[in-house]
């Protein structure tokens, strides 16, 4: 079963089409490189992958789970890290990921592991995340999507924000997810650090898929814009 079925799929922002016309199917374990223009739509593709978006038609399978209808059950087994952390900047770095663990059914001990996994200071863990640096807010976030082990990671800009040191934590972060059988989806401007990751890359302009490529190390094409795409 592919992790991700998506057929002549078109999802609307108010009346303007966001994704338009987009086939997409991703396997078990492989790291697919989302790369294109700001604005191309690549952030709508991650966000709709992760069931926030509903199809205003084509099919849509992700995890199983029709989007049109199982968009909550899609949500719940899914890592998505996007532009925001979406994490609650009154509470502190540990009472962020317990709450997370606790939302998420899984042992309250694991969030410790987690959050050494991104290499989260000790001094930071009581430290409220609205204090906190963009660098240290995104290593915080990505320990939370590291707690769930989800079987599909959608990553926006993973390295935004990020110190060497952080970046090639994320590195390794992908590359162990998909060795455990995860699959993994990355939009990203980072393309050297990306491509020695990545088992495919996909070009999105436009919200279309413009090209597929198989074995992405293996094709270099010119760089894209290091802005964020909005």
């Amino acid at each position: 079963m592919s992790i991700v079925a998506l057929r002549d799929a078109v999802v609307l922002l108010g009346r303007f089409p966001a994704l338009s016309g987009v086939d997409l199917e991703v396997d078990a374990a492989e790291v697919v490189l989302l790369q294109g223009p700001n604005g191309a739509g690549k952030s709508t593709l991650l966000r709709f992958c992760a069931g926030l978006l509903r199809p205003h038609s084509g099919s849509a399978v992700v995890l199983g789970h029709d989007l049109r209808e199982s968009r909550p059950a899609v949500r719940r087994s899914v890592g998505l890290l996007g532009h925001d952390t979406a994490l609650y900047d009154d509470l502190t770095v540990t009472e962020n990921l317990q709450f997370l663990a606790r939302a998420s059914r899984i042992e309250i001990e694991a969030v410790g592991s987690a959050l050494n996994r991104l290499g989260v200071s000790a001094r930071l863990h009581d430290v409220v995340v609205g204090q906190l640096s963009a660098g240290q807010r995104r290593r915080v976030a990505l320990a939370g999507v590291a707690l769930r082990r989800p079987e599909l990671w959608l990553l926006d800009e993973p390295h935004a924000g990020l110190d060497q040191g952080g970046r090639d934590l994320v590195d390794g972060l992908v590359a162990d997810a998909a060795a455990d059988g995860a699959t993994v989806l990355v939009a990203s401007h980072e393309l050297d650090r990306t491509l020695e990751l990545a088992t495919r890359r996909v070009t999105v302009v436009g919200g279309t898929i413009t090209t597929d490529v198989v074995d992405a190390a293996s094709v270099t094409d010119p760089p894209v814009q290091s802005k964020q795409e909005s």
